[in-house]
């Protein structure tokens, strides 16, 4: 195994240089002596290795960015902590993604629900008026209903396939929800006036 020829500084000398010279390479080298056990704590709580990967890129943004902010003692402890923050911020995110796409899923619009058909306790809907009102959305919201409701994705599989953001997929799929609903009630009332 390749010696560190900076082993023999310290990690609290190593900051202290990069706190006094703003030389990113000082920050480097101390953030390189644990790139292992960055990786090792996010696939401990991410339980994927490219997904670790990633984070241990952001982790190093991160160390960059708050390093000046805070005194720190200790480095290494002060590392772990921030991978461990991160990797539980990235868990509770996803976890709360999953409980709004659950949600999302089982309530389309409030008394309508999405399957072969729609339905509620009064009307069935039938697929071919679905199918008018989504001709009569935008391209975006038409687009991020067909693949969420009808192709059964997540919000981040939509935002992967469509390149949006999480947020505009979010976005598109409330207002699309909301202009279907408009859309299929008006149609329904014009059905009944005509009979």
């Amino acid at each position: 195994m390749k010696k560190d020829k900076f082993s023999h500084i310290s990690d609290d000398e190593l900051l202290q240089r990069f706190l006094k010279n703003k030389e990113n390479e000082w920050l480097g080298i101390l953030l390189q002596r644990y790139t292992l056990l960055l990786l090792g704590v996010c696939m401990k709580y991410l339980k994927n290795e490219e997904e670790a990967r990633d984070t241990v890129q952001q982790i190093f943004l991160k160390v960059l960015q708050d390093v000046q902010k805070y005194k720190i003692e200790n480095f290494k402890p002060w590392l772990y902590m921030v991978a461990r923050n991160s990797c539980l911020t990235i868990l509770r995110d996803k976890k709360k993604l999953y409980h709004e796409e659950i949600s999302d899923k089982n309530n389309i619009y409030n008394d309508f629900t999405i399957g072969h058909e729609f339905t509620n306790a009064k009307n069935d809907i039938p697929i071919e008026l679905l199918e008018v009102a989504l001709k009569e959305l935008n391209t975006e919201q038409k687009q991020c209903i067909t693949l969420f409701y009808l192709q059964k994705n997540s919000y981040q599989e939509v935002s992967d396939v469509t390149g949006y953001s999480l947020l505009q997929v979010k976005s598109f799929i409330q207002n699309g929800k909301r202009n279907l609903k408009i859309s299929i009630e008006k149609k329904l009332k014009q059905s009944q006036n005509n009979v």
